[in-house]
């Protein structure tokens, strides 16, 4: 049990590396962000930019090289322990919307640098996925909202981005550790780095590539493998993510043709997720595809290429209708699972915009359908619907 004397508030300003931050003061308001130790001064900074003016510090699990003492307590600041912010779904959005936001210009910015020979640094990713996982403990659905939102322009961005989010949900669903979910985002977003030395006309080829264009495309494993070379800091984890996503369980994957046991289970996860991502993405050359017709040809890859059991494990994490994909309802309304949480598989709460019964829009209301009597009828694909849903998102 925490001692309530060991919670320290502390400004900013007085942060030190080593010292182990529990919780944010934002407005008055203490919010239970992603803890952990200061391990550079970029970490601080961040909290400045933020306009983060205090946080609460424990003393027992700060490195006493820091130099942390009870002077450190600000003058007539008495502590007291954290409590949790509540957000409504609005606010989550919109931190959902700044993160992805960060994201994507931080992988263009690491890409565009990878391009030119310079090396990947690690830390930044790190910061990232540690917003990441705060953003999925905080409010998981909101980020899944965001995510839903695709342009087929943006694929390589959004791919990256959405791997690392999948793979930190499904871990939390595996009751990883955090450090672990932290190591699978940051192998996530990097997974996919070999693809900026793949001919551009090959990578955004509109259209089914030719075997010997294929045999190119496969090289953004070995190029991922020799910038990875270069990587100082980076995990194992966060490797078997990024070299292990292409392999196979039967040997036949690439770019190592390891088999079975081999492909470790963080390996094995990134698999999964890379594929799924990938056939519920909108491409130049290809529509998305609804969840429930991606989850059947995950299951149709089994056992030789994906493990089985984790695809099942991956479809009850997920969700036949998760939140952020379109359904039909038996009275022909159209919606977005907008709320799943503590609810079972089909009993969801909806926002429904149009009818495909009568090919218009409709009045924006919520269903609840564990209060109405009707039910999903089957899952949408956006291309499916014929109107564009990403203003009621």
């Amino acid at each position: 049990m925490v001692n309530k004397a060991d919670i320290i508030k502390i400004a900013v300003r007085r942060l030190s590396i080593g010292m182990y931050v529990t919780a944010i003061e934002r407005q008055g308001l203490v919010n239970i962000a992603h803890p952990g130790q200061i391990k550079s001064t970029e970490a601080i900074n961040q909290l400045n930019k933020n306009n983060i003016k205090y946080v609460w510090v424990d003393a027992n699990r700060s490195d006493p090289s820091c130099g942390l003492t009870p002077h450190t307590v600000e003058p007539t600041q008495t502590p007291s322990p954290p409590v949790v912010k509540k957000v409504s779904r609005e606010q989550s959005q919109e931190k959902a919307k700044r993160l992805m936001a960060e994201a994507k210009d931080l992988v263009q910015k690491v890409l565009s640098e990878t391009f030119e020979g310079k090396a990947v640094t690690v830390e930044p990713f790190e910061d990232l996925a540690e917003n990441m996982i705060e953003s999925v403990m905080l409010d998981a659905d909101a980020f899944k909202c965001i995510s839903a939102l695709r342009s087929k322009d943006a694929y390589l961005l959004e791919h990256s981005i959405n791997v690392a989010f999948l793979l930190v949900t499904f871990g939390k669903y595996l009751a990883l550790e955090r450090d672990v979910l932290k190591q699978l985002a940051v192998g996530g977003i990097l997974h996919d780095i070999g693809k900026v030395k793949v001919d551009n006309k090959i990578l955004h080829k509109p259209g089914r590539l030719t075997p010997e264009e294929f045999e190119h495309m496969k090289l953004h494993q070995v190029f991922a493998q020799e910038i990875l070379a270069e990587t100082q800091g980076l995990s194992q984890i966060s490797r078997d993510v990024c070299l292990m996503h292409h392999e196979k369980l039967d040997g036949k994957g690439y770019p190592n043709g390891i088999a079975g046991e081999q492909i470790s289970l963080h390996g094995r996860m990134s698999c999964i997720v890379d594929i799924f991502d990938a056939l519920t993405a909108t491409r130049c050359y290809k529509e998305a595809m609804s969840p429930a017709a991606a989850f059947k040809i995950l299951l149709s890859l089994t056992p030789f290429h994906l493990d089985e059991a984790l695809v099942y494990e991956f479809i009850r994490c997920i969700g036949i209708y998760p939140v952020g994909s379109l359904v039909q309802l038996s009275d022909g309304r159209v919606g977005i699972v907008w709320d799943a949480k503590d609810r079972d598989a089909l009993h969801p709460v909806l926002k429904c915009f149009y009818s495909n019964t009568h090919k218009h829009y409709i009045d924006v209301v919520m269903v609840d359908l564990l209060k109405q009597d009707v039910h999903i009828e089957r899952g949408l694909s956006p291309s499916s619907l014929g109107v564009d849903p990403t203003p009621f998102y």
